[in-house]
């Protein structure tokens, strides 16, 4: 059996042959970008803690130094007279400045973390980078207290994946807040307080600083006010799960034999 074919019939097979490679290097070519953001999506992202799931009515208050100490005495003085023990997240500038302050801190039972060496912009900063500014302060902090810190604080509130895993590799849990009483742009001891209020809840924790306009003038009132919502103020490292948890993804700390 014979078949003829003509010109026209000829030019036909030729392109939907074409056509039908074309298609199949498109779909080869394109196949590795699919599987990459499939990948991607997937991928679990690092997170620090921002607040606890506990049952219990205790909460944290944390206070980040870096600018000054000119209202460390008086923070001091207002703790101490509460019976209250918080956790300073203090930078390594700010302890070569200040020693002495930071051997007082310790000295009256509160917690010392690392808020970096520098307070630079830790986020463009690569892992090396990030491992340096965790580990200078941790040193700093050391040599002066005996004690390494456990817990690590972004400057800025920065972080990424780089950051949360420098920190993890240096043995620092990392820690965010979920109340900010924006202290640092000024707001009063009422102002600050109705921001706390809103979102006081068991597990919470609060940022505040020093070095600002009103901060250690507004802090008996909060801590009173927390008190009188029957909430335990507690450092952070007694607020936190130490193993047996996963952080969800805002960033809630979740013990796994209560919630799992």
């Amino acid at each position: 059996m014979f078949y003829v074919f003509s010109k026209d019939k000829i030019i036909s097979c030729i392109m939907a042959i074409s056509t039908v490679v074309i298609l199949f290097l498109v779909a080869t070519t394109f196949r590795p970008n699919m599987t990459s953001v499939e990948t991607s999506a997937n991928m679990s992202k690092e997170l620090p803690i921002y607040n606890v799931a506990t049952d219990e009515k205790k909460v944290s208050l944390t206070i980040n130094c870096a600018w000054n100490a000119d209202d460390m005495e008086s923070i001091l003085d207002t703790l101490k007279k509460e019976d209250v023990k918080v956790t300073f997240f203090l930078v390594g500038d700010w302890v070569d400045k200040y020693p002495d302050v930071v051997k007082k801190i310790n000295d009256e039972g509160h917690e010392i973390a690392n808020h970096s060496d520098k307070h630079s912009h830790v986020s463009n900063l690569n892992y090396e980078k990030n491992l340096e500014e965790i580990r200078k302060c941790a040193d700093k902090i050391q040599n002066l207290t005996e004690k390494r810190p456990t817990l690590y604080r972004g400057p800025y509130g920065e972080y990424n994946d780089t950051v949360v895993k420098a920190s993890n590799a240096e043995n620092h849990t990392m820690i965010q807040w979920n109340i900010d009483t924006l202290d640092y742009t000024g707001l009063k001891n009422t102002e600050m307080w109705k921001r706390i209020e809103e979102k006081l809840s068991p597990g919470s924790i609060i940022l505040m600083h020093n070095g600002t306009e009103n901060t250690s003038s507004s802090l008996p009132m909060i801590i009173e006010n927390i008190k009188k919502s029957e909430y335990q103020i507690v450092p952070v490292s007694e607020l936190i799960y130490k193993d047996n948890f996963r952080i969800d993804n805002s960033g809630t700390q979740h013990h796994l034999e209560k919630n799992e």
